[in-house]
């Protein structure tokens, strides 16, 4: 049975997914990022995490030739700048503060969490690529809530 594409994405449309930008910084110095929505947990041993980068994506190359990357859950508030990094904007740090990680990854200021890591592995999925980080630093906060995405649309909980 072959299943349309279309009707695939809109059934998948129904399941809440996370908001990250996941960053890191080039050989030359110039931060990238780019907005995910399959960010999840892989392992608590070893602290692994995983999302998934579309094959056509143009920055994943960039995150990938580092070795290493943060993860930044977006808080509720924050659906600006999940739209900031998923768009073709030529600087997608433009405006923004940041800090380095321990890793030199940028963490976003304000995110929920962030999670740094350094590139584990990497497996061809269909038209994505798995994407395993071995978390090595992190930090969480608790006063504010998640941003989602659900149904086409970004939605703040909590």
């Amino acid at each position: 049975m072959s299943i349309d594409p279309a009707l695939l994405r809109r059934a998948l449309r129904h399941v809440p997914t996370s908001v990250a930008v996941v960053t890191s910084v080039t050989d030359t110095g110039r931060p990238v990022g780019m907005t995910v929505g399959s960010f999840a947990s892989a392992s608590l041993e070893p602290p692994l995490v995983s999302f998934f980068a579309g094959c056509a994506s143009a920055t994943w190359p960039l995150i990938h030739a580092t070795g290493r990357f943060c993860v930044n859950v977006l808080a509720a508030h924050q659906g600006d700048l999940g739209a900031a990094f998923a768009g073709s904007r030529a600087d997608r740090f433009a405006g923004l503060t940041w800090s380095p990680g321990p890793l030199g990854s940028p963490v976003l200021d304000g995110v929920l969490a962030w999670l740094e890591c350094e590139l584990d592995s990497t497996y061809r999925v269909g038209d994505h690529h798995a994407v395993i980080g071995r978390v090595s630093s992190l930090e969480a906060r608790e006063d504010v809530g998640p941003l989602v995405f659900h149904r086409g649309a970004l939605a703040a909980l909590g």
